[in-house]
């Protein structure tokens, strides 16, 4: 290990940051999962929050029976309000960063309220510079909540097309799983998870209960059920090699895909 640390630190001093003898000596050193035993949970706004009482009460009281046994990162998605300030700013020709703020403004709102909801047990919602208390919330409580949009805000980098910001809260809650070293990811959206089609929409629409990254890609599915991005991300990542997408309007859905149980999709990366 010395021998590696001193080559590396030798290419650092004389070369690129993207020469490609440096990313060798840098991917030999492994990296340290700061939270292993933790889950990170993204609800969906749209898909849970925006049904307000009906959708978030049965998922609150089964978060609080969960973080008796299970370390819990609680995610929260945008949903319904941010998609309406998309459609103003967009048709005000504003750019991706700008859209990239509005819809962190509805994630954290959305978190702001699980947090009051959550507050009687003790389950407090940080953002920014309090994720560094995250380990001790943890340690205290079994669980925290967060705002899902990656704090990228102007910084956001442009989609191929449009001015959507194309990481958006699932992105954001997987990166921060990964960057943990969590040991799982769970999306609770309002379907059993992946179709081959909008089960919404399509009567024909069959259930998947288990593909990978390149399988989504090749039968066109990459983009339905969980951002496009997040796939490619999921595809690079270290540390969280599968994801798993539950319907959470399902009592005991959440509760069993914590346990470990196959409920609805496993997307993996290889």
């Amino acid at each position: 290990m010395a021998n590696t640390t001193a080559e590396l630190e030798a290419l650092l001093m004389q070369r690129s940051l993207t020469d490609a003898q440096l990313l060798t000596a840098a991917e030999a050193s492994a990296d340290f999962k700061i939270l292993p035993e933790a889950t990170v949970i993204k609800i969906g706004g749209q898909s849970v929050i925006d049904r307000g009482r009906a959708g978030l009460y049965p998922l609150v009281d089964e978060i609080v029976a969960a973080r008796k046994n299970h370390q819990l990162l609680i995610g929260t998605g945008a949903g319904t309000r941010a998609r309406h300030l998309y459609s103003i700013a967009a048709g005000l020709n504003l750019p991706a960063g700008v859209l990239s703020q509005l819809g962190a403004s509805v994630a954290d709102q959305n978190a702001a309220m699980l947090g009051q909801l959550l507050s009687k047990y003790g389950i407090s919602t940080v953002s920014g510079a309090g994720m560094s208390a995250v380990p001790l919330y943890l340690a205290e409580v079994n669980a925290v909540i967060f705002s899902g949009m990656p704090p990228y805000s102007l910084w956001m980098r442009p989609a191929a097309e449009g001015v959507i910001p194309p990481y958006r809260t699932d992105a954001g809650c997987f990166l921060l799983a990964e960057q943990f070293g969590c040991k799982a990811m769970i999306f609770v959206k309002d379907e059993n998870g992946l179709y081959t089609a909008n089960p919404k929409t399509s009567k024909d629409a069959t259930f998947i209960p288990k593909i990978s990254v390149d399988e989504m890609k090749a039968r066109g599915l990459h983009d339905s059920i969980l951002e496009f991005p997040m796939l490619d991300l999921l595809k690079a990542a270290r540390h969280v090699r599968q994801v798993q997408v539950i319907n959470g309007l399902v009592p005991g859905n959440l509760t069993r895909a914590l346990s470990g149980e196959h409920v609805g999709t496993i997307i993996t990366a290889s």
